[in-house]
This record gives structure tokens, C-alpha cells and sequence, in this order.
């Protein structure tokens, strides 16, 4: 099964949250008529956004510690969007990828889609010679264990008529300080990191990119190809 791949490069998330329900209305509308072509099952986004929070839609505002004000002073956005998932940080130096994917052509339920997802990035970890695991009662992926428990990728995602939008948020060499305006993803005892800082090294969104794409097209087992 075939999944195309856009790179976006850097985008506002307004204008990708745009792009994203257009795709994801397209997709649902070729789904119930029947149009899909043979072989396609959607599209994979990867995006850089400008410094913006997002809120979903269960999410507490109260994670949410500074003002609307003065978040617009600092140059940041909020949006409270549709997806899974509490509240996190999106800005330069992360990697966000958005799939908009029947999950029924690929043979997947939402469950397994999100464990896919996150093993894609303990994957991508392992290459990179870190180790990441998943934490008991908590979406994403995490870097050790007790107090010393750190996010390293934010996932939230929607599903409707198996057709799935939003998706993860891997912190490569993401400025962290941005998270602590929030309690990231609802919580309030554990903290955030990236690659670079695991690494201790610089480390760039395009050297992460196509590793990136090729554990994802692994453990969704598809061909993901760029036109």
C-alpha cells in the first residue's frame, strides 16, 4: 500500500490545520463513494511550525500557565484543536508529522496505528543510540524512568471513519524552554528533552527526516514515496 509524502517545510499551524482537514475531507469523501484509487491509502505530512501550543479538545486549560496576552507578546499562538491528548508545544527544531490515513487499508485499528507511531520513534531513537520506551498511562514516548522520566515525542491523534489527522511531535533540537510555560500533555511531575540534549550534540530536522519516514513506513508497512 502506497502513502504519498509531502515535506512542508516550515508552515503556521493555521495553514497546516487548513491543509490537514482538507486532506483528511477528501480522503473520508473518496472513502464512503468509493473513488479511493487502488493502491493509495493517504498521506504523511512533516512540518516545522513557528512557536504555537495546542490544546485538545479534553484537554484542561488550566495546563495552559501563562495568558493569551502574554503568550502573544512572546510571539506564540494557541489553538484548541480536535485532537486526542492534553496540551503541548509545537515550534522550531521539532519534527511534527501529520498522517492522513485510512487505517483500514493498511490494515490497522486505531490502537495499534498509536502504538506504531511510538514505536516509530523508539526506533528512530535506537538508531540514534538512545534508549525510549513507552510510560504506563501516558501517550508518546519517554526517555528514562521514576523522577528522571522525560518526553521526548508528544502524540495525540483523530480518527473518523478510520480516516486519521494529527499525529506526533518529536523534539530534535527544540528550545525546551517553551514547555515551561504549560504542564505538558497534563502533567505537572515530569519533564521534556530532545535529541540534542540526549546526545549532547547538535542535531538537525534533516538528518532526522529520512530515518525518520523510513521507521514509519516499517511499522506501518507502507511504501511512503514523495512526487
Amino acid at each position: 500500500m502506497n502513502v504519498e509524502f509531502r515535506d512542508l517545510g516550515t508552515m503556521a499551524y493555521g495553514q497546516c490545520w487548513a491543509l490537514q482537514r482538507s486532506l483528511f475531507d477528501a480522503l473520508c469523501a473518496a472513502k464512503l463513494s468509493r473513488t479511493q484509487p487502488d493502491g493509495e491509502a493517504g498521506t504523511v505530512l512533516v512540518v516545522e511550525h513557528p512557536p504555537v501550543y495546542t490544546l485538545g479538545k479534553s484537554g484542561n486549560p488550566a495546563n495552559m500557565l501563562l495568558s493569551e496576552e502574554r503568550l502573544h507578546s512572546m510571539g506564540a499562538e494557541l489553538y484548541r484543536i480536535d485532537r486526542g491528548g492534553d496540551i503541548t508545544f509545537h515550534g522550531p527544531g521539532q519534527l511534527v508529522c501529520y498522517p492522513i490515513i485510512d487505517l483500514e487499508r493498511v490494515g490497522l485499528g486505531v490502537r495499534s496505528y498509536v502504538d506504531r507511531l511510538e514505536q516509530t520513534v523508539i526506533d528512530l531513537a535506537a538508531e540514534m543510540g538512545i534508549e525510549a520506551h513507552r510510560s504506563e498511562g501516558a501517550s508518546g514516548v519517554w526517555i528514562g524512568e521514576g523522577p528522571t522520566l522525560r518526553k521526548l515525542c508528544a502524540l495525540g491523534v483523530k480518527a473518523s471513519h478510520s480516516v486519521t489527522m494529527h499525529g506526533l511531535a518529536l523534539n530534535v533540537a527544540t528550545d525546551l524552554r517553551w514547555f515551561d510555560m504549560i504542564n505538558p500533555c497534563g502533567f505537572a511531575d515530569r519533564g521534556t528533552t530532545s535529541l540534542r540534549r540526549e546526545l549532547g550534540r547538535e542535531v538537525t530536522i534533516n538528518e532526522v527526516k529520512e530515518p525518520f519516514i523510513n521507521c514509519l513506513s516499517k511499522n506501518l508497512n507502507v511504501k511512503i514515496y514523495k512526487n
